[in-house]
């Protein structure tokens, strides 16, 4: 009896191993931007505590910040960068390829690099020359409204190279807290209904002095996503208000999955990022592949896969969308094939306006685009 034959693809192995070490180089320099950007902060605070003390702690504080820095990079970092992988479903290279996919986009990356381990704060944006509003806003995956806003600025403004803009992490306003004022009423301030309100609750770096009863401090600052400035000329040329697609009642999935949206894939299925991105500008309503029931809907932690739907069909198979700018589906109810489920958007850790799709079969990942039809 002879043994089986196994054939392997030497092309092929070189072709993957080619892919890991591109990916494994671009992703090595923005996290490393990250790193030397912690570096240098830290780096000026010794600096600051040495020079008012003359030297006089020098050596005691340089002794302990080496041994505390290397205690902490043994210990905590792995476990940092497990959770990092975990939280974003494998999508860190997706965020990174994308933006490294033309010339002037790896700013993008870096910029959302910073954004999101700065806990969601305002950054700074100086101003380059053939820079408009509209560019900036889009370099930052945000709407020119945003940007206006942030800065007390009009449609008219004219911007000059080397000024300063503020650039908020989301789509939104920032408002501070006046006295007596609640969740509720500060939503409506900026066209937020009731339903919409949970926005202001569900973005992480918001805080409270009551996380149950969502009490607000006189004088801190509240994120809106999605808010308006009513008493303002600008008005977004777009305003979606979310309906929520009814329950389907009981479904049977088909097996056969349609295109979740409409656009170009600008990311495939790769050993890094087991999915596909589909991108479009204008967004685009989101639809279930298939039938079957919504097990996650809503951005149910603070970065990662951003407003997501996951809708298990019954029959072994999960898909996932991921980024969406509103979710029009509750968890628990079911959809038919075609159903919408949401609207295409940029949330988590995303770089542009597109659809994250998986598909997983018994829980392992395949490649959606066996299966699309």
């Amino acid at each position: 009896m002879t043994k089986p034959r196994i054939s392997i693809s030497i092309p092929k192995v070189f072709s993957d191993l080619k892919d890991y070490f591109v990916f494994l180089r671009r992703y090595s320099r923005v996290r490393g931007y990250t790193i030397f950007s912690r570096f240098e902060k830290g780096k000026d605070a010794v600096v600051d505590v040495l020079y008012k003390k003359r030297g006089k702690y020098s050596r005691p504080f340089l002794h302990f910040g080496v041994v505390s820095l290397g205690f902490l990079v043994i210990t905590i970092g792995p476990l940092v960068l497990s959770r990092v992988d975990q939280s974003e479903g494998g999508e860190i290279s997706s965020g990174v390829m994308q933006a490294t996919a033309n010339n002037d986009s790896f700013y993008t990356a870096q910029a959302e690099e910073v954004r999101q381990f700065r806990g969601g704060e305002v950054i700074n944006h100086s101003v380059q020359d053939g820079e408009t509003i509209s560019s900036i806003a889009a370099r930052y995956s945000l709407e020119p409204s945003t940007v206006l806003w942030e800065n007390d600025l009009t449609e008219k403004s004219k911007i000059k190279p080397g000024q300063e803009l503020k650039i908020l992490p989301v789509d939104g306003v920032k408002h501070k807290v006046a006295r007596g004022e609640t969740i509720y009423s500060v939503g409506k301030k900026y066209d937020l209904d009731e339903n919409q309100v949970q926005a202001i609750i569900d973005y992480p770096f918001n805080e409270f002095l009551n996380d149950e009863t969502f009490e607000l401090a006189t004088g801190q600052y509240l994120l809106v996503p999605g808010g308006i400035k009513k008493d303002t000329a600008i008005a977004r040329s777009v305003r979606y208000s979310p309906v929520l697609t009814p329950d389907a009642g009981t479904v049977t999935a088909s097996g056969n999955f349609i295109w979740p949206a409409s656009g170009r894939i600008t990311q495939g299925y790769r050993f890094y990022h087991k999915a596909i991105d589909i991108a479009n500008k204008a967004g685009g309503a989101v639809l279930a592949a298939d039938s079957g029931t919504v097990t996650v809907a809503g951005w149910v932690d603070g970065y990662g896969y951003g407003n997501r739907v996951i809708i298990n069909h019954g029959n072994g198979f999960v898909t996932l969308y991921a980024h969406m700018r509103s979710v029009q589906v509750r968890q628990g109810q079911r959809v038919n094939r075609g159903d919408l489920i949401g609207q295409m958007g940029s949330s988590g850790r995303s770089t542009g306006v597109h659809l994250h799709f998986e598909i997983r079969r018994g829980g392992a990942f395949d490649n959606p685009l066996s299966y699309l039809k």
